[in-house]
């Protein structure tokens, strides 16, 4: 770079700084352009986006489809609320309940509100049907999550950085470890409402459980009346190679989580999908969002399940997923302690005696390629699904050479 893009980015990243609250710890890149994997900065250096906006891209950055889906929907209406009927959140609602197999959609805007909302129906479905005392639901969650930063969700969060200074917390949850279905099939009793897990834990490193995980889950569910709930608003949507990280063991669970990669990296648009015995507890006036169901992401998110029902992406991602798990596994003892890999989500585990996941991260900027550290050693990598093979191996040599110093 010269002196003078050098200033313009550090002019950006003072401003951000000065009125932004620091909530975030970004990596020193100003974003001005994307389309499809790559990104281009204020000053027009190009990167290969393997981050995806923690999967909120996995279609790219701009894909025509969704663009032109957006455009068209900016010319007629963009918000009516829910006091209003408007014609696109029920041929969206129509078009995610047959992608899921559901038959009710319930419309949020981000994935923490899916989650709390998940929450909310599990609680109500625990009083109105299974005939749990008032106040006195249980939901099962596993050690290790991440569903979200609000302060019920952070209530149930072991990660000290996300909850420690926000008390007092939210009782009601019973964490357990992750990828053990006994130790849940245990913490279940008459009051349970609902399991919530992730059927692989995305900022934890992507942590894939053991085979018959979740099918346990499902059994244990059936067996007790409980509510199995996957969040996968990290997993799904192609991410892993098949529609829902759940399919991997075809397990359905009754409530699905979702949100990012569904609003098409355009707008924020999250849901929650059950069956009618499930969504059905929920009355008029108990739970809402101006911005819920609003047209112009119902027009995106219609757009996305129209793009998921061909399979392609997920064929896509499963077979980039091999080939990307390959050209990691090269590395394994050559800077890197061990690999995690679902699909086009890997979780690659840095040696310590080459440096932190954060200075790897920052040295791969360097080179043109984005990805972010998670937990000290582990950098996450989770490409838009339209990224070539040629571009995963061209990032991969990069990380090798990172490594080797």
């Amino acid at each position: 770079m010269t002196p003078a893009s050098d200033d313009l980015t550090a002019d950006f990243i003072r401003a951000e700084e000065a009125h932004v609250a620091h909530n975030y710890h970004p990596l020193p890149v100003v974003v001005a352009h994307g389309e499809g994997a790559w990104v281009t900065d204020a000053v027009g250096k190009r990167y290969l986006d393997l981050l995806s906006a923690y999967s909120a891209l996995n279609f790219g950055h701009r894909h025509p489809a969704l663009v032109a889906a957006a455009t068209a929907q900016l010319g007629r209406v963009t918000l009516t609320s829910r006091a209003f009927h408007n014609d696109q959140l029920g041929p969206f609602a129509a078009a995610l309940a047959e992608l899921c197999g559901k038959e009710m959609v319930l419309p949020m805007n981000t994935g923490a509100e899916a989650v709390e909302t998940g929450i909310k129906v599990a609680r109500a479905w625990a009083y109105r049907v299974k005939g749990v005392p008032a106040g006195a639901a249980k939901i099962v969650v596993a050690d290790g999550n991440f569903h979200g930063r609000t302060t019920t969700i952070v209530s149930f969060s072991d990660d000290p950085q996300a909850r420690d200074g926000f008390g007092p917390f939210t009782p009601g949850f019973v964490s357990v470890p992750y990828g053990d279905a006994e130790v849940i099939a245990a913490a279940i009793d008459e009051n349970t409402a609902a399991v919530l897990v992730e059927p692989i834990q995305g900022e934890a490193g992507v942590v894939i459980p053991p085979e018959g995980y979740l099918r346990r889950i499902r059994e244990v569910c059936d067996e007790r009346n409980v509510l199995f709930i996957a969040d996968e608003i990290q997993s799904g949507l192609a991410r892993v190679g098949t529609t829902f990280a759940c399919d991997r063991e075809g397990v359905v669970p009754d409530v699905y989580l979702l949100g990012k990669a569904l609003g098409g990296g355009i707008v924020p648009l999250s849901a929650v999908v059950a069956d009618a015995d499930v969504l059905g507890v929920i009355r008029p006036g108990e739970h809402g969002s101006t911005f819920g169901g609003n047209p112009l992401a119902c027009a995106v998110g219609r757009q996305i399940v129209d793009m998921l029902s061909s399979g392609e992406f997920q064929t896509r991602a499963q077979a980039l997923g091999e080939h990307l798990e390959g050209a990691l596994g090269a590395l394994v003892g050559a800077g890197v302690t061990g690999i995690r890999v679902a699909g086009l989500w890997a979780g690659v585990d840095i040696d310590p005696a080459v440096g932190t996941g954060r200075e790897i991260a920052e040295k791969l900027l360097a080179r043109g390629v984005l990805v972010k550290d998670t937990h000290g050693q582990t950098i996450r990598i989770a490409p838009p699904l339209v990224v070539r093979a040629t571009e995963l191996d061209w990032a991969v040599e990069q990380l090798r050479l990172v490594l080797a110093g």
